[in-house]
C-alpha cells in the first residue's frame, strides 16, 4: 500500500487507489447490498434500467448511491411481477422528468386483472384434477397409449 492509497477497514475491506471505491460502489458491493448478482446488474445496465456507471482507470464499474436506490426499486417491482421491459418503461418515464405513477397505476390494474384470470384458469385445472382423483378407481383399465386415467379425462372433457 502506498501513501496515496486508502485502506478500507470494513470486514472484507480493500485497498483503494485515490478517488476510487468510496466515491461509489464496485459492482460486487452493489450486488451484495442490493440482494442481487453481478450478472443481473450487467443485465439491468444492458437493458437500459441502470445507467452506465463510471469506470475506474482499470475499467471497473463504480456505481453511485442513486444506483442502489434504483436497484431497490427494480427488485421490489420484480417481486410485484413487473417485467424488465415494464420496469425499463417506468424508469424511462421518470428519467424523462415525468411522473411515472399514472402509468404504474395502469400497469398494476392490468396485472391484477391478468392475475384474476390466471387464478380462475388455475381453479379450473385444480377442479379437473380433483375430479380425476374422485373417479380414479372407476376409470377404465383398458388399452391406452400411456395412462387410461388421463386419456379418459381427455375424452370426457371435450
Amino acid at each position: 500500500m502506498t501513501h496515496n492509497e486508502r485502506l478500507d477497514l470494513d470486514p472484507g475491506g480493500r485497498v483503494y487507489a485515490p478517488g476510487v471505491g468510496r466515491n461509489g460502489l464496485f459492482i460486487g458491493e452493489l450486488a451484495a447490498r442490493g440482494g442481487t448478482t453481478r450478472k443481473a446488474l450487467r443485465l439491468y445496465e444492458t437493458a437500459g434500467i441502470l445507467p452506465a456507471p463510471s469506470r475506474t482507470a482499470s475499467g471497473y464499474r463504480v456505481y453511485d448511491a442513486e444506483a442502489l436506490r434504483l436497484l431497490g426499486f427494480v427488485r421490489q417491482a420484480q417481486r410485484l411481477g413487473f417485467t424488465l421491459g415494464e420496469i425499463r418503461e417506468i424508469v424511462g418515464i421518470k428519467r424523462a422528468g415525468r411522473a411515472p405513477c399514472p402509468h404504474v397505476r395502469d400497469l398494476v390494474r392490468r396485472k391484477a386483472d391478468e392475475l384474476d384470470q390466471r387464478l380462475e384458469d388455475l381453479q379450473q385445472v385444480r377442479n379437473g384434477l380433483r375430479h380425476l382423483l374422485k373417479r380414479w378407481r372407476s376409470a377404465p383399465k383398458g388399452a391406452a397409449a400411456v395412462c387410461p386415467h388421463i386419456e379418459d379425462t381427455r375424452r370426457t372433457r371435450r
